[in-house]
């Protein structure tokens, strides 16, 4: 069996890993790589290797740093079948049709100023229609059921509590007469956040390929975490400004409306209008509806409450899907929340809510996620006083906040004691990726700690033999 790290190493986008196991070439993940503009697109449109010879893609989740490259290998010949959990594929359905919708409004916007400018036009990664086509390849598998997927490989999917149908792909492959078991954790969730179920434990692991994305840092606890949205929203109400947040489309989004429902309940906030300005994150809600499998107790009690039947609905929250509508919001003079997409500024209607808004005191810009280098969002949390927005230049006045408290990542003690709970009698190697290169190196650290000696972090397009 040989395990080659092709994206999401030393970095936290572009996740994908290819493992040979008695013959069969199994891709985990097929992720958009996220930084430079030119460098990712270069990136994500030459891809590592013969979409043809790869036989499987084993999906851990829908996040499009791990599944937004899809169209793209199939455009380029992939022809087997993609597993992945129910969820996962329904959310899918919506975020790979609207990253292609995203990509061609973006080139069609840019081309407008580059036609002026007698510059080349720029094409997108892939269409709408070729999203489509590859969804015809999703072949959906629930948690805890094994399934044999190639000659001596099966696979199964453990609850991975990061995102709605999140999952940790675990395969046992039997090959030259030896059993082994290879987990990849895709992205791990946290144990007691709302919405989702903790992530499950996988014991008699051989091989673990883990995330670390928060390897080197802690979270502030969920608490804390409600009681600072709730500072930041009284006091942007009080400046009679607006509350612009980026926000993934998937999870981020659904965790700050439930919250935003509570304090709103609770009267820890003003009653004050709230929007979700996306139809990816419209959508991606009536999947979360459509999913009650995966929720954790909480919950299902909030739900059963005769009064509190849908958890990401209620009277102050409005779901924006037209553009028109969205440009109605440039108009409001009222303090409100906005919560837009994409949740790292590099595409979507948030972009136009910043140009819009930025240059305003009064307004306040809150970050609620990791920010990957080169982008807007992370030049944002660098507190740089301009920014380049569409190719034009904004001065930054509106505050900038962040919490990190909603991350539906593991942070570094979560990740550790995730591995310990585990089991680590058998493990012989473990892989630390998807992270910055000093998370994963802390991780890694903290890993030979608890008795890991052979723990790497590989490097992009290094191969090893287990």
């Amino acid at each position: 069996m040989k395990v080659q790290f092709l994206g999401a190493v030393r970095t936290v986008t572009g996740s994908m890993h290819l493992v040979t196991a008695n013959d069969t070439r199994i891709l985990l993940d097929c992720g958009l790589f996220q930084g430079k503009r030119q460098e990712s697109f270069e990136r994500n449109r030459n891809l590592p290797f013969d979409a043809r010879t790869v036989h499987l893609l084993l999906l851990s989740h829908a996040h499009i740093d791990h599944s937004g490259n899809i169209p793209t290998l199939v455009k380029s010949g992939f022809q087997g079948p993609i597993y992945t959990t129910p969820a996962t594929r329904d959310l899918c359905a919506a975020m790979l049709r609207d990253s292609a919708h995203i990509q061609e409004e973006d080139a069609r916007y840019v081309n407008k100023k580059q036609a002026r400018k007698g510059e080349p036009l720029v094409e997108p990664l892939y269409t709408v229609a070729d999203a489509t086509e590859s969804l015809k390849n999703f072949i959906s598998v629930g948690y805890n059921r094994p399934l044999p997927i190639a000659p001596g490989v099966t696979l199964t999917f453990y609850d991975a509590g990061h995102i709605l149908g999140s999952a940790l792909v675990v395969l046992d492959i039997e090959e030259g007469g030896e059993k082994k078991r290879l987990v990849f954790s895709g992205d791990l969730g946290r144990k007691n956040m709302p919405i989702l179920r903790d992530p499950q434990p996988v014991e008699n692991a051989d091989y673990f390929i883990i995330e670390s994305t928060y390897g080197d840092r802690l979270h502030d606890p969920i608490e804390t975490t409600d009681k600072a949205l709730q500072e930041v929203v009284v006091d942007t109400y009080r400046r009679g400004g607006k509350l612009i947040v980026p926000a993934f489309s998937v999870g981020r989004t659904q965790e700050l409306v439930y919250a935003l429902h509570r304090l709103t309940e609770s009267r820890d906030i003003p009653s004050l209008p709230i929007f979700v300005d996306s139809p990816l994150s419209a959508n991606v809600t009536e999947v979360f509806r459509l999913h009650p499998e995966c929720y954790d107790q909480e919950l299902s009690q909030f739900i059963a409450r005769d009064d509190h039947r849908d958890p990401f609905g209620f009277h102050r929250l409005t779901y924006i899907r037209t553009v028109e509508e969205s440009k109605e919001l440039n108009f409001l003079r009222e303090p409100a929340v906005i919560i837009s997409a994409s949740g790292m500024c590099e595409a979507g209607r948030i972009l136009h809510h910043l140009k819009n808004n930025i240059e305003d005191p009064r307004n306040t810009v809150l970050i609620v996620g990791w920010q990957a280098p080169d982008t807007l969002g992370r030049r944002l949390v660098e507190h740089q006083s301009t920014v380049r927005i569409f190719g034009e230049a904004y001065t930054v006045r509106a505050r900038v906040e962040t919490i990190n408290g909603y991350s539906a990542h593991a942070d570094r003690t979560e990740l550790l004691d995730y591995a310990r709970q585990s089991g680590l009698d058998r493990l012989k190697k473990a892989f630390v990726v998807h992270g910055e290169e000093a998370s994963s190196l802390a991780l890694a650290e903290g890993l030979r700690d608890l008795g890991v000696g052979q723990t790497l972090v590989p490097k992009v397009g290094e191969e090893f033999t287990l």
